[in-house]
């Protein structure tokens, strides 16, 4: 076996052997067809660390048969630098991948950008930053910008399974790996592939005659499962407590079920669940917490655990106390219930599209009156389908400052209608 880790003996070694990104390396998509056409662009792929950013790079090198070299921007020097771009004049066509391309300093951009400017160098920047606001903007007029996104469970999934058969790249012995042990594996590395090759090599190599049990991978992540069963009850067991006692502003059970979660590992699915709590439970009674929860989700992710449990902690505590409203939920619902009971009716005349050649003389946007004209902004005319003229859909809770406001304007409106 190699003495190079699992993770760098199966990184891809074309664009088909790549794992996931679908949506950039997918049949017909951007960078497929970029590669497919010979017609190559550098390039940055910003996202979490373990997805695939230095493995997209080496395997289009290894499509496009290119030289390819990497360079680091905090430790390798501005001579590695030149020491590559004098490689380049003699090898056609060179793919640089410059990892942490965030951290690169104005020396080593300088002496960069003209390079970009010839082609010489085909540039693959790769960065866990969002490169729209840490990279400079020179470099990125130059560059097409991709975000890369955490691998799916059945991603990761295939990836090992693939570790498993490859007895040249992967492990040239027969592994056996109890469904629990995979299913663990895949469902707490929150879609950091890098991670799960780790984990699955460090098992294999610790575990008795090469069967991978549940607790071996316990072991060889630092984590238990406690959240995790075969089937995925008890995780989402977890998840659905979790919600209903941030439902029920319990603030001590919030953090005990959080708590459990966190120990799981499973950060994506804890983000999912406490984004959609944001809007469905506390909702126009505080709209603040939905920016909160975004904002604290996205410290959690670029953070990675253990630390990610910290912005966590602060923004389950702020959900299960904050108030709550599911009023704009049970609205948005019995407007689905009215379209799945009348279907699609015809949008009143006045308010249709006349923005074309004829529109007026089909009667379109005719009588339409502006809101912004009349005072207060706002004018009295029909807005919903004749058959829906008495629809109510939303009935505030008046459970906070920004709800109460929204009720005080319908109830003006519903006066102005009355009168």
């Amino acid at each position: 076996m190699s003495q190079q880790n699992l993770a760098r003996r199966m990184r891809p070694r074309n664009i088909d052997e790549i794992i996931g990104q679908s949506h950039l390396v997918g049949e017909g998509k951007i960078i497929r067809r970029m590669v497919e056409t010979q017609l190559l662009t550098s390039m940055i792929l910003y996202g979490p660390p373990g997805i695939g950013k230095t493995s997209i790079a080496s395997a289009i090198a290894g499509t496009m048969n290119a030289a390819f070299r990497t360079f680091n921007a905090t430790t390798d020097t501005k001579k590695r630098l030149q020491e590559i771009a004098a490689e380049a004049e003699f090898s056609g066509q060179l793919v640089l991948l410059l990892d942490e391309i965030h951290r690169l300093d104005k020396p080593k951009q300088d002496f960069l950008l003209p390079l970009l400017e010839n082609g010489q160098i085909i540039l693959i920047g790769a960065t866990t930053e969002n490169p729209y606001f840490s990279v400079v903007p020179a470099i990125r007029s130059r560059v097409q910008i991709f975000e890369l996104k955490p691998l799916e469970a059945e991603d990761l999934e295939k990836a090992v399974n693939l570790a498993l058969q490859d007895k040249e790249r992967g492990f040239n012995l027969e592994v056996k790996l109890d469904e629990e042990a995979l299913y663990f594996l895949v469902h707490s590395t929150n879609g950091d592939l890098r991670a799960v090759y780790n984990a699955l090599e460090l098992a294999v190599l610790s575990s008795k005659n090469n069967h991978v049990t549940l607790d071996d991978m316990e072991n060889s992540l630092q984590r238990r499962a406690t959240t995790f069963d075969k089937d995925g009850d008890a995780h989402y067991d977890l998840l659905s407590a979790l919600q209903k006692s941030i439902r029920g502003s319990d603030v001590n059970a919030s953090l005990h079920y959080a708590a459990r979660l966190v120990e799981g590992g499973d950060l994506q699915s804890l983000a999912r669940r406490l984004t959609v709590m944001a809007y469905e439970d506390i909702g126009l009674a505080n709209p603040d917490a939905a920016l909160h929860t975004v904002l604290a989700l996205q410290a959690a992710e670029k953070l990675g655990f253990p630390e990610a449990r910290i912005p966590i902690a602060n923004i389950v505590i702020d959900l299960a106390l904050s108030p709550k409203s599911n009023a704009a939920y049970v609205a948005m619902d019995e407007a689905l219930a009215d379209l799945g009971k009348y279907g699609n009716l015809p949008v009143p005349a006045h308010l249709q599209d006349g923005h074309y050649a004829g529109a007026k003389d089909l009667g379109r946007s005719v009588d339409y009156q502006y809101a912004h004209n009349f005072p207060n902004h706002w004018v009295n005319q029909q807005y919903l389908p004749d058959k829906l003229l008495d629809a109510d859909y939303f009935r505030p809770d008046d459970m906070g400052k920004y709800e109460k406001a929204l009720h005080l304007r319908k109830q003006w409106i519903d006066e102005q209608k009355n009168d």
